[in-house]
């Protein structure tokens, strides 16, 4: 059963804790939460996937317990390891071994826990928040190894057996999509393709994260933003990056945008040089004047 009453009621709890998500992503996350399902996250790097998990630990006073993915990554990082330093110590000393050597050298005191584990069988003995972040960069038999887990709450040790949660954990897990996740774990979950805010909810967002900005210039930012978003770049900003941009021209005490401070700034919102070359001089102040003129356009139709 869901810790929140309605889908708004946790939209509205998310925002208190400065997290605006869209709808579809509430009623995702509701559900999930609800049927007590991982849920599944694809989206572009920067749109708030890791967050949302973050947020939720903090919203619903639990631990959070990342499993950060990265090529090559194996159970022995990921779930559970055996402490061999201590079992040569001990068999060295003669408190391990014996008839049954084998049974004795793998008990639990030598057993180390990863994240897998750890979430399976907390040491607060509060289920957690488990975020599996970029499991795209991982390889398919990790991805195997996963399915146990996501579907039963346990995890085998072959030498100790099942291990079963007691309560399950809150899986999130994302994906920036880099390669294609198998169908046998998307079925195990609850799928939600975290898109770009629009300009309303981008703009709220910018101005929960960075009001000294002032109204203006984040708009101005937002405006910008999204027509970058629209151009054949190799990687379009994130709101992560939106909200950057908008901190660090504070820093710069910046009211309002000029080609300049934009071509001096770049760097903040876009990560290849290939797309930093074709932005900056004359594209950036051709974006520039016709944002800031649609600005002022709809700001004369408000009035």
């Amino acid at each position: 059963m869901s810790q929140f009453q309605s889908v708004e009621d946790l939209q509205d709890r998310l925002g208190q804790h400065d997290y605006l998500a869209q709808d579809g992503l509430t009623v995702a996350l509701y559900l999930a939460l609800a049927r007590n399902r991982p849920l599944f996250l694809e989206g572009e790097a920067g749109v708030g996937k890791t967050q949302i998990a973050k947020t939720l630990s903090a919203l619903l006073d639990k631990p959070l317990i990342r499993l950060q993915c990265y090529e090559g990554l194996d159970i022995s990082s990921a779930a559970y390891e055996w402490n061999y330093a201590r079992q040569m110590v001990d068999i060295q000393a003669g408190t391990a071994g014996g008839p049954d050597a084998d049974s004795s050298l793998f008990t639990e005191d030598y057993l180390i826990a990863r994240p897998l584990l750890q979430a399976i069988r907390p040491a607060s003995g509060i289920a957690p928040v488990l975020l599996i972040d970029e499991l795209d960069r991982t390889d398919e038999a990790f991805e195997a190894y996963l399915l146990e887990l996501l579907s039963d709450w346990q995890i085998t040790i072959p030498e100790l057996g099942q291990i079963t949660a007691a309560e399950p954990p809150l899986v999130i897990i994302t994906s920036n999509r880099t390669r294609e996740v198998h169908d046998a774990l998307k079925r195990r979950c609850f799928y939600h393709w975290v898109d770009y805010p629009d300009f309303g909810s981008e703009l709220a967002i910018l101005n929960k994260k960075a009001p000294d900005a002032g109204d203006d210039l984040n708009a101005q930012l937002v405006a910008f933003v999204q027509r970058l978003r629209q151009q054949n770049l190799f990687k379009a900003p994130g709101v992560a990056e939106t909200i950057d941009w908008a901190q660090a021209l504070v820093e710069l005490n910046c009211v309002a945008l000029d080609p300049q401070t934009v071509d001096k700034t770049m760097g903040i919102l876009l990560k290849y040089q290939d797309d930093i070359a074709r932005i900056q001089g004359s594209e950036a102040a051709r974006i520039l004047t016709e944002i800031q003129a649609e600005l002022l356009s709809s700001s004369l139709v408000a009035r």
